[in-house]
């Protein structure tokens, strides 16, 4: 993990551009009380739409800024072809072919849907443990770890496959592959469920489906009315509750 700019923010949060190896991040650490009081923070991995960072920088550091506040590091990476990473051009052209589908009205089969979302998965995931493995070996961050929003499939493998991670919270708006749906029953660590209920673009039938398939004994379903970007700010503070039960 390579350090490549530090700043300190007006709140005094201190963000951390890194790279993984060709992979682009951001960790941001909360004011560090004084020691010997101080310990290592708990830390949150960001979760985000493939998007690119940089388009997402202004809904992820306000996420951090709110994290940080509550005591926790926060830490996110580029995902496999978004931003500056190279074009996948597979998973290129099943996001055409799913614009393809939606702009003709026509039901978005499990083949794009596979190859839109699998691929990703099968990369991220490997990449979200391998940066897990180089923040925890930072003396300022320890366990537990949450998973915080993103891509409802990445946040679902990395429950099954990451025992560092104790407590998640999904947004229920892409789309989900079958298999996906299999690997949620695999789920057992508390979960805060987060679902738009007028989301254009989210089967509504197969969230409820989906949140009915997690095996935790803790999970909540928490839908608002709205759109897919209409989460209300009072979502966010329910969130930051949920984490500070189960991650400290």
């Amino acid at each position: 993990m390579h350090v490549t700019s530090e700043q300190r923010l007006d709140d005094g949060v201190l963000e951390r551009e890194f790279t993984l190896g060709e992979i682009p991040g951001i960790l941001w650490t909360p004011t560090p009380t004084p020691a010997p009081t101080s310990a290592p923070a708990p830390l949150i991995l960001l979760g985000h739409p493939p998007l690119g960072l940089r388009k997402m920088y202004p809904r992820l550091v306000a996420r951090a800024r709110h994290s940080a506040a509550e005591g926790f590091a926060t830490a996110t990476i580029e995902l496999p072809g978004s931003g500056d990473r190279p074009r996948w051009p597979a998973v290129e052209q099943a996001r055409a072919d799913l614009r393809r589908a939606m702009e003709a009205g026509e039901p978005v089969s499990d083949e794009i849907v596979d190859a839109l979302v699998l691929p990703l998965v099968d990369k991220a995931v490997p990449e979200w443990q391998a940066a897990l493995d180089a923040l925890l070996a930072l003396p300022e961050i320890g366990g537990p770890v949450g998973y915080s929003g993103g891509v409802i499939s990445i946040g679902i493998r990395l429950a099954v496959v990451e025992p560092r991670i104790s407590a998640a919270v999904l947004f229920a708006g892409s789309l989900v592959p079958r298999a996906l749906f299999e690997e949620a029953r695999q789920v057992t660590i508390p979960l805060h469920v987060l679902l738009q209920w007028d989301d254009e673009g989210n089967d509504r039938r197969a969230a409820l489906d989906l949140f009915d398939a997690f095996s935790s004994k803790e999970k909540s379903l928490h839908a608002h009315l709205g759109g897919h970007t209409g989460v209300p700010q009072f979502a966010g503070d329910a969130a930051a509750q949920f984490f500070t039960r189960h991650l400290k």
